[in-house]
């Protein structure tokens, strides 16, 4: 059984959930949005040997049966206001995380990605210095709270121009990548109310590197001649989209950051400029590809359940055959580096792209 921690209706995990189904593999459903309330549960250790992971409910089920776990996009647990002032509201939260997001942990099993590491992934100053560790090359970038160091970073490529972003971006509270313009200039006093992504703009083509393990599915996204050729995700109806092949160097580059992340999947951005030079942008662990996979025909989604299904079926076998078997390469939560609050990733459900 293949258990899929996201929320009804996101659309990626509905097309990977339907291969899966197709395939005849086993798959669990669960929204953490469900507790406490709505998903009854009841776990604990016998005294010895392995715990009971049981979800409780119409489908009731043991989790410590799972082959593999998926995560991706979860939404927040849902308090009942009836538990009354924040205070109590937040320590019913506390313990909620506590209990769920311990026994998520618990199950031995391989996840995509290690709920860790795909905590500890979506903090961008992370990415960036794992980045220039395996030889990525950044755009000039400062991330500031004093209005004098975002000045003089502005200053100093005023001829390249200088945009600025947000570390995240939600549907509910959207914020698109911007040209630092004379009015932007005039308000920098600001930032000191919230850091702030500045980088030297870089001219060219967006590129959306998807991979999965050792797969890696190349588009580029040429959005230059659309209204916003700024942040392409405003255009990608205008964009142009294709399939294209990285460098080998470059591909070995991102797939050692990947694994220096502990991710299995992610969605990476990169700029070319006109000279051919690529620009690291960010990684997203739950980033969209379905836009790609539709314009290119590149084989995403089915690469996304065969990766699944091939954890799974090691993961069978080596209970079949006892630890002693041959143990390929896994993506336990044991194996992430950072064990961080599940709190703020929960929050991240709704990141476009």
């Amino acid at each position: 059984m293949i258990v899929v921690v996201s929320y009804p209706g996101e659309e990626h995990t509905d097309a990977v959930c339907a291969r899966l189904a197709a395939a005849g593999e086993p798959v669990h459903r669960l929204d953490l949005s469900e507790f406490p309330g709505r998903r009854p549960l009841a776990f604990g250790w016998p005294g010895h040997g392995a715990p009971s992971l049981q979800l409780l409910g119409e489908e009731p089920i043991d989790l410590a049966t799972a082959d593999a776990v998926w995560w991706r996009r979860v939404r927040p647990f849902e308090i009942d206001p009836a538990v009354g002032p924040a205070d109590r509201r937040q320590f019913a939260h506390s313990e909620t995380e506590q209990a769920v997001l311990g026994m998520l942990d618990s199950i031995d099993a391989p996840w995509i990605n290690p709920r860790g590491a795909d905590d500890a992934a979506h903090r961008k100053p992370l990415q960036w210095t794992q980045a220039a560790a395996v030889g990525l090359t950044l755009p000039p970038t400062c991330v500031t709270t004093s209005a004098d160091a975002a000045r003089a970073f502005c200053d100093a490529h005023r001829g390249a121009g200088v945009v600025f972003k947000p570390f995240l971006a939600s549907i509910a509270d959207w914020r698109e990548t911007r040209l630092v313009e004379a009015e932007d200039l005039a308000r920098l006093e600001l930032v000191r109310l919230a850091p702030v992504i500045f980088q030297r703009c870089i001219q060219g083509v967006d590129l959306r590197v998807t991979v999965i393990g050792e797969a890696i599915f190349a588009a580029e996204i040429d959005a230059r001649d659309s209204d916003y050729p700024t942040d392409m995700r405003m255009v990608i109806g205008q964009a142009k989209i294709r399939a294209v092949e990285l460098p080998a160097a470059l591909a070995a580059r991102l797939l050692a950051l990947m694994r220096r992340l502990g991710l299995v999947y992610g969605a990476i951005d990169l700029k070319q400029d006109a000279r051919g030079d690529y620009y690291f942008l960010e990684v997203n662990p739950a980033g969209q590809w379905l836009f790609v996979e539709s314009r290119t025909g590149l084989p995403i989604t089915q690469a996304h359940a065969d990766a699944l299904r091939r954890l799974a079926a090691g993961q069978r076998q080596r209970r079949r055959h006892g630890p002693s078997s041959s143990q390929p390469m896994r993506s336990r939560q044991d194996d992430a580096p950072s064990r961080r609050s599940g709190a703020m990733a929960q929050r991240r459900t709704a990141e476009r792209r």
